[in-house]
């Protein structure tokens, strides 16, 4: 294999578990705000 298809498979790996870590970021904020959201529902339900 070449030199150059090595390095662009690093870099894409790199920049694939890059993204990965991204999304997953996202979907534990986006869980977090649905929970709170949740909570202040029924909080004002059973008031």
């Amino acid at each position: 294999m070449s030199e150059k298809s090595k390095i662009r498979r690093a870099k894409a790996a790199a920049r694939q578990e890059k993204e990965g870590k991204n999304v997953i970021k996202w979907l534990v904020v986006c869980m977090v705000i649905l929970a709170i959201a949740f909570m202040a529902y029924y909080m004002a339900v059973m008031a």
